[in-house]
């Protein structure tokens, strides 16, 4: 494996700058990387045919003394959810194989922008709709760390081609923990931005009020400089905020600098800190409340009583959300059409065409979603799910009255093996118990690593939380977290991570 491929973005960046190595250089060794390792991984649906292109012209562009973007010529791996007019998109669905749409998502243009190379789209769960990367039409993915565990969900193959070194730098997606989960489970750094503060333009819609767009990363800086460039308003998106938003970089390196952290109020969730967590996720988590405090941080207990709730209000407004999303996929417009024999009717083809092209899970949250939103039940679910996120947001309000952020696991177990919950769906949804708030409430949320369970030797994730708007403090304490356990080890989380080769771990 390229050295190369194992530098964070930040020390690819300032290579490319003094013209140590060239875009051509880095994208190809991360190319060679996915070529090395992805036929055991499953990140990757497809791979572009134009990196190179573009970093050849990056590489020229710099040569000739164009100023460019500190990311300009470092390759990025975008999930499939994400709209490319020069790739396939499928959301991992059967429904829309092979479809390449007209236009790209407002993240993706905003990556060309800026004249990085996409690599190419990753797995994921169909439609976004799983936790473990597991329900995805084209096959599974496997944990970078360990191929015989899952990797998280719904984006999956984001986080596990990041943590498996073949790209520094993703897009993800987050509807009630799609980054911040499988970034526990790899080891990686995942952020879900405040809702509006990165454009849903293009990206294939689960749940219109939950859904956000996000960076996945190794390190806090490279998603602060990610989040750079792909945040901000966008006219296209109604649910954009046209903020000025201060640069995530900058405030990423305010905290690794130090001093962030003395005096800060972290305030831990009562609810999201469970005795049935795993005993080695709860463990990392309290001696990082213990390593916080010792720095000066004020620790202080917080109690949201609405948060036992949020599961069941979730998957009540998610699934009616995704009920009304996904019924544009009916054979006629776009995607997958199947025709049955004899003279059928359009509700003939759109039958048969739904039955071939949707998975199961996807069946199960769209008949789900649908019964919710039915006539004489739509005020009994929906609506009180509706009346729930109130009640959560108000928590979350209350609690932040008091601290100036909050803390909880990222996730209540390391990754599961795989197919241990797929016919469970009910605990593969409690997977999301500790995430699922941050998505009700609109709020921003990061996950970094802070190091093993005793267990199984698999990374346990930190959830870090800030009110609306609020999204440079999250990179600030958690750059100022970062540094202080990268000195404690005496080596980025990013060097612990297995040499991932394809074969046994």
């Amino acid at each position: 494996m390229s050295d190369l491929t194992r530098l964070s973005a930040a020390e690819q960046s300032a290579l490319l700058g003094s013209r140590e190595i060239s875009s051509v250089e880095l994208t190809k060794a991360h190319l060679d990387r996915i070529a090395e390792t992805d036929d055991d991984l499953g990140a990757f649906l497809h791979v572009s045919d134009d990196a190179l292109t573009i970093a050849d012209e990056v590489d020229a562009a710099r040569s000739g003394g164009v100023s460019l973007n500190p990311l300009a010529g470092i390759p990025v791996a975008v999930k499939d959810v994400l709209c490319t007019l020069d790739m396939p998109s499928t959301a991992g669905s059967k429904i829309l194989e092979g479809w390449v749409p007209p236009y790209d998502a407002t993240p993706v243009a905003r990556l060309r922008a800026a004249r990085m190379p996409i690599l190419g789209k990753t797995n994921m769960d169909e439609f976004a709709m799983g936790s473990s990367t597991e329900h995805s039409a084209y096959g599974i993915t496997r944990n970078s760390w360990d191929r015989t565990r899952i990797p998280g969900g719904s984006g999956g193959g984001s986080a596990s081609a990041v943590g498996a070194f073949q790209a520094s730098l993703a897009l993800g997606s987050d509807t009630g923990g799609s980054i911040r989960q499988p970034a526990a489970f790899t080891g990686t750094v995942g952020m879900k931005p405040t809702y509006g503060g990165v454009s849903r333009y293009g990206a294939i819609a689960l749940a219109s009020s939950l859904d956000q767009v996000g960076p996945v990363t190794r390190t806090v800086l490279d998603a602060g400089l990610l989040h750079d460039i792909i945040g901000g308003y966008d006219h296209h998106d109604s649910t954009s905020i046209s903020d000025e938003w201060p640069s995530f970089a900058d405030a990423a390196r305010r905290g690794a600098r130090g001093d962030s952290l003395k005096g800060l109020r972290v305030g831990v969730v009562k609810e999201l800190d469970q005795p049935g967590f795993q005993p080695g996720v709860t463990a990392r988590f309290h001696e990082t409340l213990a390593m916080l405090s010792a720095e000066g941080a004020e620790i202080v207990d917080v109690t949201a009583p609405n948060f036992e709730y949020a599961v069941a209000a979730y998957y009540l407004i998610l699934t009616a959300e995704a009920s009304s999303n996904l019924a544009k996929f009916d054979s006629v417009r776009f995607g997958l059409r199947v025709t049955p024999s004899g003279n059928p009717t359009v509700e003939d083809v759109m039958s048969a065409t739904r039955e071939v092209g949707f998975g199961a899970e996807a069946k199960r949250r769209i008949i789900l979603g649908t019964y919710a939103l039915s006539a004489g039940y739509y005020d009994a679910y929906y609506g009180s799910a509706q009346k729930v996120r109130t009640l959560i947001q108000r928590d979350f309000a209350a609690a932040f009255a008091q601290v100036d952020v909050l803390v909880s696991p990222t996730a209540p177990t390391t990754a599961w093996t795989l197919g241990e919950k797929l016919d469970d769906p009910l605990a593969m949804w409690l997977s999301d118990i500790t995430t699922i708030p941050v998505n009700m409430a609109g709020i921003p949320g990061i996950s970094i690593p802070i190091g093993l369970a005793d267990e199984d030797q698999l990374p346990v994730g930190l959830q870090i939380m800030a009110p609306a708007r609020e999204d440079a403090r999250l990179y600030e304490v958690a750059a100022a977290i970062e540094a202080l356990l990268d000195a404690k080890r005496g080596s980025t989380f990013s060097a612990l991570t297995p040499a991932y080769t394809g074969g046994a771990n």
